[in-house]
């Protein structure tokens, strides 16, 4: 039977006593292996860097570089490493801004330890795990008119536009007139921005939100 490594977890949090109480959570499961922890932004990138974290726990409100700029730092830099926010904020703004900086997951600070492990877990598959009040923020927004903006160019949204038609990226390159990698590079933006773990999710998402023209 293949073992499966430890999944590498660094927290993020500017009080020490939350980094203490998850710390104690979480080294009651076999399969998280703390590698680090981190009191603000600039310090939770400089450790991606050294400690190579699988999934990242991200606290938003913090001295110094706050949370959502961290998560898009880390997204950017280091894109094997998933993006956790557990906060105590659940409002739209700060739902939309986080998962617009790449978080794969939003979670309230009161989250049981079980559900964080099943959403760290969950995490480093790929699949977004979201609290029912950032579940409920989305809504929201959505039926005010104010549903996510991704950010995406104009050639983002050409990019994207042709990725829902199933085309490969050296035929969109052919399409656009442009190189290959840069095709690859609008690509990798548009996961990012998307918080979409593949090129299928991409588009559903897209189709989702009603971001393709």
């Amino acid at each position: 039977m293949t073992k499966i490594d430890p999944i590498r977890l660094l927290i993020v949090d500017d009080h020490a006593v939350m980094r203490t109480g998850l710390k104690l959570f979480l080294t009651a499961f076999d399969d998280l292996d703390l590698v680090g922890e981190a009191a603000n932004g600039e310090e939770a990138i400089h450790l991606c860097g050294r400690a190579h974290p699988d999934v990242v726990l991200m606290d938003l409100a913090m001295p110094g570089m706050d949370g959502a700029t961290a998560t898009r730092a880390i997204r950017r830099q280091y894109p094997g490493t998933q993006v956790i926010v557990l906060t105590n904020f659940q409002d739209i703004n700060q739902v939309q801004q986080a998962l617009q900086a790449g978080a794969i997951s939003y979670l309230l600070k009161n989250v049981s330890a079980d559900d964080l492990a099943a959403a760290i877990r969950a995490a480093r598959a790929g699949r977004s795990i979201l609290a029912p009040e950032a579940t409920q923020a989305l809504v929201q927004a959505t039926m005010q008119g104010q549903a996510p903006d991704y950010d995406l160019t104009p050639r983002e949204q050409e990019v994207l536009t042709w990725m829902a038609k199933g085309l490969s990226n050296p035929e969109i390159a052919e399409q656009l007139t442009v190189s290959t990698v840069t095709v690859k590079f609008h690509v990798s933006n548009i996961l990012s921005k998307l918080s979409a773990a593949s090129r299928t999710e991409a588009v559903a998402v897209a189709m989702q939100r009603n971001l393709i023209r």
